[in-house]
């Protein structure tokens, strides 16, 4: 019996004849399911001859009537999505970088019966310590890089990106090396100065866009490394020092006034 057969069999048992009722003349969840293994195949990325990296945060977009239907049924129909997905990775030596999620959302521009499927591949990130990233700790950092939804406070002399162990903030993406990168942070009279160095990785890093050894990062810089991408910010601090970006243009309002 295929994968599909199984899934529709299993939500069959759960919610009998109900779930049916509820989507007659609309979508059908194993349309959602085929739909999400076309999604994991066509998107799948060759790590090695017998290994393939697929996404695993997944959107459903569905019509208002649709998703309407769907809201009583949205948490059992995820959890036998998710299972399904794993079942057909097992099948067909996926690897997924992270926790499998599925979310159902509400677009106006589909019709009734219509939807699409997002994906993205996000890695598990785990800092050291999980007091780094506490609300407290980011609240007071003048610098913070987010990854994955988290967001994690750059203090000196900085931290070490990689997949392992010894890293300090690890990232789950079998394209990181184990030591990847260090973004290092320095704190001077003149505000704080971030850059990232490459520790001699596997595949290398993108900086805005642009694949480098070494480089300077203002707010809003990107860095990234294997599927993952990194984004700094530097956050406005009560009666400190301002931020690079915001000292430059502090120095051209000067000298306009002058």
């Amino acid at each position: 019996m295929g994968i599909l057969q199984n899934f529709e069999n299993r939500l069959e048992q759960m919610v009998s004849g109900v779930f049916a009722k509820a989507f007659r003349s609309a979508v059908q969840p194993v349309e959602i399911a085929s739909a999400l293994q076309r999604e994991v195949d066509n998107s799948a990325q060759i790590l090695s001859r017998n290994r393939r990296l697929v996404p695993n945060q997944f959107h459903v977009e569905l019509s208002a009537q649709d998703h309407e239907r769907l809201s009583p049924y949205s948490s059992t129909l995820a959890q036998e999505l998710t299972e399904m997905l794993r079942d057909h990775a097992h099948e067909q030596s996926y690897v997924f970088t992270g926790p499998v999620t599925i979310a159902f959302d509400e677009r106006d521009d589909l019709s009734t019966g219509r939807f699409r499927v997002r994906s993205a591949a996000l890695a598990k990130v785990t800092p050291v310590s999980d007091r780094s990233v506490t609300d407290t700790a980011v609240r007071r950092a003048k610098v913070i890089l987010e990854v994955n939804g988290m967001k994690h406070p750059l203090d000196p002399p900085g931290i070490v990106i990689g997949r392992g162990s010894e890293a300090d903030l690890r990232i789950n993406d079998p394209g990181v090396s184990r030591r990847h990168a260090e973004i290092r942070v320095h704190a001077n009279d003149a505000g704080t100065d971030v850059s990232v160095v490459d520790l001699g990785s596997t595949n290398g890093m993108l900086v805005n866009g642009s694949k480098v050894q070494q480089a300077t990062l203002d707010d809003g810089g990107t860095i990234k490394i294997g599927n993952t991408t990194m984004t700094v910010r530097f956050l406005p601090s009560t009666g400190g020092p301002a931020p690079p970006h915001l000292r430059h243009q502090r120095m051209g309002w000067r000298r306009c006034l002058s």
